[in-house]
């Protein structure tokens, strides 16, 4: 249990090329960067209008993003949108849209969750029980969820959320890799209902994390209070021409979705060749869970590729998508040779 104030400093997350540097100093590079679910086949570039960099941020322009986010999520207009500098911003002041009181978040999952609400006062705990989080004056978890791409059924989360509506309390859905998850356990188009915040994030599926861009997804009074607490320019004016075009290109979209689909069946494969077991995952990234698991990210990081690890679950991996065939082919080679060192006897396990 975090008390409020406690555990408010950012924790470790993936993608970190210095720590990774650290941690292993004579690893070839370019390392190969396996350690986020961020896309690797980032959105095309672009050059965005001079004005995007010279002028403040129209406000008409801001408009425009959040109802072209509303209509690509499925939220039921571009009132109930907010649009922020990446959801990582929100997530406190999503949490203080309640009374200090007691928050639970679905774990294991994201960790910058727990430290948000605890900056927002809560008392917070996490919870390996779905029931459980209907006692919270805060109930949080992440759909699908990072790092085991578990899945809560639309009908289950509708029920938690009139039951914490009832009471006061807040339901925050954090939907960052519903864009590769199942469309119809979203929660966009219930965001007018109260009593419910749903977090979108713009740079994972999009490959493109450092535009920084993400949305709350609720009812209109809360969208206006989230709002005015961001101020004007909160969204960057090239940010918001990227936002925009995107989140309209429909048809990058779809191909994407299939692209992902075929790169996650293949990374399957690469691990399952070496008896490394796919415990779940999205098409952005897959998790690991075995007994080898430390060995396999010393391993790998010797090599160059860097997974994400779990200092509190020793015994488990997730693995983002190798970018070019390269990187497939250094990954390839660097499982061999750790499978071929340990001749699987230590490290194999049934999938």
């Amino acid at each position: 249990m975090r008390l409020p104030g406690e555990a408010i400093a950012a924790v470790d997350h993936g993608g970190s090329l210095g720590r990774a540097r650290a941690l292993f100093p004579d690893a070839p590079e370019p390392f190969v960067d396996l350690s986020t679910g961020i896309n690797p086949h980032s959105y095309p570039l672009f050059d965005p209008p001079a004005t995007a960099f010279t002028r403040l941020p129209e406000a008409a322009r801001l408009a425009e993003l959040q109802a072209v986010a509303a209509t690509t999520y499925g939220a039921p207009s571009a009132a109930h949108v907010v649009a922020g500098p990446g959801t990582q911003i929100l997530l406190p002041r999503v949490a203080s849209l309640v009374s200090a009181g007691r928050a639970l978040v679905l774990s294991p999952t994201y960790a910058e969750h727990a430290r948000a609400a605890a900056i927002a006062g809560h008392v917070v705990a996490e919870t390996t029980d779905f029931d459980a989080l209907a006692e919270a004056d805060v109930a949080i978890l992440v759909n699908p969820n990072n790092p085991d791409g578990r899945v809560v059924s639309r009908e289950r989360l509708l029920g938690l959320a009139d039951a914490m509506k009832a009471k006061g309390g807040l339901l925050v859905v954090d939907e960052a890799f519903m864009d590769v998850g199942p469309r119809d356990a979203s929660l966009a188009a219930d965001a007018g209902q109260g009593g419910l915040v749903v977090l979108r994030s713009f740079g994972k599926f999009f490959g493109l994390a450092g535009v920084r861009l993400g949305f709350a997804l609720t009812d209109r009074a809360t969208a206006a209070q989230l709002g005015s607490q961001l101020g004007p320019w909160a969204v960057a004016g090239p940010t918001l021409e990227y936002g925009i075009r995107a989140l309209t290109d429909i048809a990058w979209q779809e191909r994407m979705r299939q692209q992902l689909n075929a790169d996650a069946a293949r990374l399957d494969a690469l691990f399952l060749r070496q008896g490394v077991p796919i415990k779940g995952g999205t098409s952005l990234f897959r998790y690991l869970d075995f007994g080898g698991a430390r060995r396999l990210f010393s391993a790998l990081g010797r090599q160059g590729i860097l997974l994400r690890h779990f200092v509190e679950r020793p015994d488990t991996l997730r693995s983002g998508l190798p970018g070019s065939e390269h990187e497939w082919q250094r990954l390839d080679a660097a499982l061999a040779g750790w499978a071929a060192k340990h001749d699987g006897s230590q490290n194999r396990i049934r999938a």
